[in-house]
């Protein structure tokens, strides 16, 4: 596969004086393209591209030699208006790439022109590119700031291995932080979504630390909210984290902010809880140092009149009061803040500060949850969706990065079924894999009565929280244990509802293994009990399928259709294939008219990563890559790597394809239909004919006592083929569900269908 882009001749018209003046060459400016003398820079293709286009009279050049070079990272950030910009612009996200020949390693801009590259994963880390077209762009105000331009390119394959070690031609590319080339921005961005702190201005490294507290007054929240418009300076606060929200990025071309951040922190002491906003460089300051739980001590911070449509989270205690009226501002210029931990063990039962709660729900207690209710579950991960993305706006270039997870707690057939979006912590978001511990906070339930099944689920809220378990060290959750008996269901789910930081228990990280947190072993052993682990259908890694209640959008289309089944042919783990296997059903209609159609689409082939996946533990890592965003940098890989499709599938029926008549019989579309067969799922029990099967893509299991063997499988599988003759003639309203792979793979999948009134 082979992408080629370009774009029409453009560029300065100056050389950059850097490249012409050899006095200069060892001034490291950021930014500027520095040649670095050394004995192989003859046997370096991307410094022979600079003497190139050093010795042309333009600025654009068309490169006489091409070679394949290796894609290193790529990485995004927010271009500023030119000066001669007067209206703004929507933002503009650019892309510097870095290249690799072997014996160097350059930073490049890429040109707008080519963005879509990116978008659609054509260009990404790890592949080689052939360039045929540089320019050179540089900044007007400094002197010597020469930047290289991509302008045409061709995108390769995966490339088995690229060593890191390979130094910058240029030594400035080499200073820490990264800066972007172009522009004032200090900082790169996460390259799929604008939540998630990326690169190394974000700082984790804030500790607890002692205070002297004998020459310090502290004011309550209370009694700030009532004098806090007659007052000039503020007393210290000292209060505690009970509520932390994502990162939200508010940057934009003509705006000059260097780092345009902003977070909430919900704290309280014994009088009130109150909202604390987080500004701009403070941000990557302190952002990940700052966890659920932390006692803080404020000072230097300013007080203002809270914002009118923000609601804050409803605190657990019900006796808590909400100060509403004003929140707490925190930058670090306007006054410079004063921030410090105060260490657990510090705590004084005269402070009274308020106890952290929870609000722990069992999977069995979720079916009497409210709409809109907020809770906290934990349980076994027993399927991870891949990574999907949504447009916050229908013209914007931002996004909602977000997955589907289930997750199994024992108590009840059902899982928890969770739209998980991205809660600013990547480290977690891109790491979670079936049949580890996992803790989801702050989560809203949501409900949908207009269809049939109803839909219930959780989805996180500005304020979620998500916590793998295994291997972690003192998380803000816990239970007050005994494990010397077996507790219900019920004793589990009261004695997980609280968590309480007290001052015996300092503000350590023990493992999780320890007496002080019992919870998870004991939701293994319930898991254990109803057989969740063992489920063939439990442990598996994929994309959402239709059976996840995923909002849809599509294009309709009626008309009678030809169906069949293709069970793929596909090889197990342990290395044995199937044949493939065919059920088919024509309508009469299509054979008379599929040899004239003016168009005819073919959008039904099924590629590896839409198909679930069994886990396998081994193959933890290479799993939960392949349902990843693809990473801003090259991760060298560890070992040989498996291909995907080595990997059992979890789709027991594999898929189907449906050819869909258009109403003039001019264009037909085939596209792809993968429903879920599962016993145990709720909503089959509502689907008895085959209209109802496609609409709701799940497959009525057979009563019978051998219901889920293989044979029972493609038994049904047939039944649903033979069905389809039931829709012959019959004109059809199908919503389809178009995905972009990138790679140039597009898959058109049928996402439902019914009768028109």
């Amino acid at each position: 596969m082979s992408e080629e882009s370009t774009q029409p001749e453009a560029g300065p018209s100056q050389a950059d004086a850097n490249w012409r003046h050899p006095e200069r060459e060892q001034a490291g400016v950021p930014g500027g393209v520095i040649r670095r003398v050394s004995s192989q820079r003859h046997s370096s293709w991307i410094q022979q591209v600079i003497e190139q286009i050093t010795g042309s009279p333009k600025q654009c050049v068309t490169l006489s030699e091409v070679m394949p070079v290796s894609v290193l990272a790529v990485q995004r950030y927010l271009l500023e208006d030119e000066p001669r910009d007067t209206v703004p612009k929507p933002p503009l996200y650019c892309y510097d790439v870095t290249i690799s020949d072997g014996v160097y390693q350059e930073k490049c801009y890429l040109d707008t022109s080519l963005n879509f590259l990116v978008h659609q994963n054509i260009l990404k880390a790890g592949i080689e590119i052939k360039i045929f077209k540089v320019s050179c762009l540089y900044n007007e105000k400094r002197l010597g700031q020469g930047i290289l331009c991509i302008d045409k390119i061709q995108c390769g394959e995966s490339v088995d291995f690229v060593p890191l070690e390979i130094p910058f031609r240029n030594t400035a590319h080499e200073e820490k932080p990264e800066r972007p080339l172009r522009g004032g921005r200090s900082h790169y961005l996460a390259l799929w979504n604008n939540e998630d702190p990326y690169g190394d201005i974000w700082k984790s490294n804030k500790q607890p630390e002692e205070y002297n507290f004998h020459s310090i007054k502290i004011i309550t929240l209370s009694h700030l909210e009532m004098t806090w418009n007659s007052r000039k300076n503020f007393p210290a606060l000292l209060v505690r984290i009970l509520h932390k929200s994502k990162l939200r990025y508010y940057g934009k071309p003509h705006k000059k902010t260097i780092e345009p951040y902003q977070t909430y922190l919900e704290v309280a002491d014994s009088s009130g809880m109150v909202s604390v906003i987080m500004w701009n460089d403070l941000c990557p300051e302190w952002y990940k140092s700052l966890r659920v739980g932390l006692i803080l001590l404020l000072q230097n911070y300013s007080v203002k009149r809270s914002h009118p449509f923000r609601r804050q989270p409803d605190p657990v205690d019900p006796h808590m009061k909400i100060i509403s009226t004003m929140e707490i501002c925190l930058n670090l210029r306007d006054p410079p803040n004063n921030i410090v931990i105060i260490p657990e063990k510090q705590l004084k039962p005269d402070w009274k500060l308020p106890k952290l709660t929870n609000r722990f729900i069992t999977r069995s207690e979720l079916e009497e949850m409210p709409e809109k209710a907020t809770c906290d579950i934990i349980g076994v991960l027993a399927f991870v969706g891949r990574v999907q993305r949504s447009k916050k706006k229908d013209h914007g270039e931002d996004f909602w990065s977000y997955r589907w997870i289930h997750i199994a707690d024992g108590t009840s057939e059902q899982p928890f079924i969770v739209q998980l979006f991205s809660t600013s912590q990547p480290e977690v978001f891109e790491n979670i894999c079936p049949l580890t511990y996992f803790v989801c906070t702050q989560l809203k339930v949501v409900r949908n009565y207009n269809q049939v099944p109803n839909l219930l689920y959780l989805t996180t809220t500005n304020e979620s929280r998500v916590f793998i378990i295994s291997g972690h060290r003192s998380q803000p959750y816990t239970y007050d244990s005994k494990s010397d008996s077996q507790p219900s269901t019920s004793q589990a789910s009261k004695r997980v509802h609280h968590h309480e930081r007290g001052s015996k228990r300092s503000q350590d990280d023990r493992p999780l293994g320890s007496s002080y947190f019992q919870f998870a072993p004991f939701i293994l052993n319930l898991c254990a009990k109803r057989k969740i682990i063992q489920d063939p259908c439990a442990n598996l890694i994929a994309i959402p399928q239709p059976h996840s209640p995923a909002s849809s959008k599509g294009s309709k289309h009626r008309s009678p259709s030809p169906f069949h089944r293709r069970e793929s042919s596909s090889s197990s783990s342990t290395g044995k294939s199937r044949r493939t296997a065919y059920d088919r059903w024509e309508s009469q209609l299509w054979k008379d008219k599929k040899f004239s159609l003016r168009d005819h689409l073919h959008y039904s082939h099924v590629y590896p990563e839409s198909v679930p996946r069994k886990f396998v533990l081994e193959y933890g890592k290479f799993l939960a890559k392949q349902y990843n965003t693809q990473p801003s940098k090259y991760i060298p890989p560890e070992g040989k790597q498996p291909k995907l499709d080595e990997f059992q599938s979890a789709r027991s029926l594999g898929h189907f394809e449906v050819t869909i008549l258009g109403l003039n019989h001019e264009i037909a579309i085939d596209v792809a239909f993968l429903p879920m067969y599962s016993p145990e799922d709720v909503r089959t029990s509502q689907i008895d004919t085959f209209l109802t099967c496609m609409n709701y893509s799940c497959v009525y299991p057979p009563e019978a006592p051998g219901s889920g063997r293989l044979s029972d499988i493609k038994e049904v599988a047939g039944d649903i083929v033979k069905a389809a003759a039931e829709l012959d003639r019959v004109h059809i309203i199908c919503i389809l569900d178009i995905c972009n792979l990138g790679d140039n793979k597009v898959e058109v999948c049928l996402q439902k269908i019914y009768t028109p009134e």
